[in-house]
């Protein structure tokens, strides 16, 4: 079969945003139906990575909730313990970048905070859900790290009920109630490395109780006794409410989720300048099938072919 080569294009708007921000590049491309991405301009080179210990699981007595896989199967999602996929192989590079800037490197240092990872879009509908969703699933899988995914779109939440699991108290509860631990509120699931904390239950003033003193004194319990821990917040959109940008502030990297040939380079402006309590953003296209290469990851494992 014939491979059709397209011609080549200006720059995206990925990159023009890339060079008229000075952001540290998107890790790669990724859409929903597995098909190939592409590499941003200016990736910086690979590092070796430090080697760290084996993970020590989170010490958790009670009940693990199941997760429906034949619901995220269905959704596009990453299944766990199923068969390598082109999305699969996708967020294997796009976590590893993520992680690389969490954990540092022999000739990098860490960033502050920078476990916290914030994942957004400008508008609704741009894929910031499933993109959060399938990279924490990614890093569950990972042997020297843990992933709580934080279902922060308060108004929205929609995390629950992507992987099939039933309501509960969540991070606004903690928030707002001072003798309500955290940890209490946390779903642990039967995959392993796999937590959720819940949006909690509604109400009107999210952004106070996020701009609030207290927030930091929560968002600290979820690592303070797990330094394996990657949290990752699904946030709402960043031009629908207001909880977007004060999150901005509590996390250490922040991934917009830019729908191709939907997101307009204006709303792309306009939700990074949201987004400026975070030194550190990372694009992510979404949605596109174009490859320079024409790569299509996972067809080394016989998918995609």
């Amino acid at each position: 079969m014939n491979q059709y080569n397209p011609p080549r294009k200006p720059a995206s708007l990925l990159e023009r945003a890339g060079e008229i921000y000075d952001y540290i590049p998107v890790v790669r491309t990724v859409e929903s139906d597995g098909s190939t991405a592409k590499q941003m301009p200016n990736e910086p080179p690979s590092r070796q990575v430090t080697p760290v210990t084996q993970r020590p699981m989170t010490v958790h007595d009670g009940a693990r909730v199941m997760v429906d896989r034949e619901k995220l199967r269905e959704a596009g999602f990453i299944v766990p313990d199923g068969p390598v996929t082109g999305i699969s192989e996708e967020f294997r590079i796009i976590k590893r970048q993520l992680l690389l800037a969490a954990k540092g490197s022999q000739k990098r240092n860490p960033l502050p905070r920078g476990e916290r990872i914030l994942i957004c879009s400008a508008h609704p509908d741009e894929g910031k859900t499933f993109c959060a969703l399938n990279l924490a699933l990614s890093i569950a899988a990972e042997k020297d790290n843990e992933v709580l995914l934080v279902d922060a779109d308060f108004a929205k939440p929609s995390i629950l009920s992507s992987l099939g699991l039933e309501g509960s108290k969540g991070l606004m509860d903690a928030l707002a109630d001072p003798q309500l631990p955290v940890e209490n509120c946390i779903i642990h699931t039967d995959i392993a490395g796999l937590a959720i904390l819940p949006a909690g239950d509604q109400t009107n003033a999210d952004t106070e109780y996020l701009a609030s003193s207290r927030t930091e004194q929560v968002l600290n319990r979820l690592t303070q006794n797990n330094p394996h821990r990657i949290v990752i917040f699904d946030s709402p959109p960043a031009l629908s409410a207001s909880p977007a940008s004060v999150l901005a502030t509590h996390v250490g990297q922040v991934v917009m989720v830019v729908k191709a040939n939907e997101t307009t380079e204006s709303a792309l402006r306009d939700a990074l300048s949201l987004m400026g309590g975070c030194e550190h953003i990372q694009l992510l296209l979404n949605g596109t099938k174009f490859s320079p290469t024409g790569r299509r990851f996972g067809s080394y494992y016989g998918y995609g072919e």
